[in-house]
């Protein structure tokens, strides 16, 4: 990797201070059904010092229709990403069918723990590649560019992480890492996100992200992962404008694009 292709995509980072660790917060299932609650979220944060956000664009939510033919909701991505926000693709469909004869731990990922959004979960290199070039392909043709790919609910196999490195892809990430995909290497940052379906999920989700981002705030990068639900709830959402107001005078707001760029550029070649 030369210097040249390690900064071509780096605008935020390259004004920030030195001495700041950095905040990636990336907005979920963003989709023309999504929209207006986005919107609103991304104006509450940025009351709160998050200019940047890594936005992370669903081609077709839940085959609802092309993202990418709804004209207004691609002026607003242009408009997001003028400002320094980054648009990422998103699996596909968002949405994986309960299957006869899964297994137990099948079952508990796919339904349980992501109600039957796990895409990526266990599809073939062959499916897994076509989804991608064919959102990369749409994304493209409606004038933008996505570096990075992310798989719903994280759930993505090893031979979807090869399809994305074959599609052209930067980077993924999981609950867990960053993977710069041109390098294979990975990069530990566990990222704090909610699930609000139930009471019990919201309160639990509370006690754990309060505990987590006292055991992360050491952490050079820390990762918060918003879902559209999460503004419904006032007391998710104080929480979180509570861990973005502390930590705006620790670290810098990026996005994964930049970070990358950054990391990039620390590591060498």
């Amino acid at each position: 990797m030369t210097s040249i292709a390690a900064t071509q995509f780096l605008p935020a980072i390259a004004t920030a201070s030195a001495t700041k660790d950095f905040l990636v917060v990336s907005i979920h299932d963003v989709a023309p059904s999504t929209q207006p609650i986005v919107d609103q979220m991304l104006s509450a944060l940025a009351q709160h010092g998050i200019r940047f956000c890594s936005l992370l664009v669903v081609p077709d939510y839940h085959r609802q229709g092309s993202s990418m033919q709804d004209r207004q909701f691609v002026s607003w991505l242009h408009n997001l990403e003028a400002s320094g926000h980054e648009i990422v693709i998103h699996g596909y469909f968002h949405e994986r069918p309960p299957r006869q004869n899964e297994t137990f731990r099948g079952k508990v990922v796919t339904r349980f723990y992501t109600h039957n959004e796990g895409e990526f979960y266990d599809l073939s290199y062959d499916d897994a590649l076509k989804r991608i070039q064919n959102a990369g392909n749409e994304f493209a043709a409606a004038g933008l560019h996505p570096r990075g790919f992310v798989a719903p609910a994280w759930l993505l196999n090893q031979e979807g992480e090869r399809a994305a490195r074959d599609a052209g892809m930067e980077y993924t990430t999981r609950l867990r890492t960053v993977c710069d995909l041109r390098s294979g290497d990975y990069y530990l940052a566990r990222s704090l996100v909610y699930s609000v379906r139930n009471g019990w999920r919201r309160a639990a989700s509370r006690g754990w992200n309060a505990m987590m981002a006292q055991l992360l705030k050491s952490r050079p990068l820390l990762r918060l992962s918003l879902h559209p639900p999460d503004y419904s709830y006032l007391t998710i959402w104080q929480q979180i404008v509570d861990l973005v107001r502390n930590l705006e005078k620790e670290r810098t707001p990026t996005t994964y694009q930049d970070w990358l760029a950054d990391w990039r550029l620390r590591r060498g070649p």
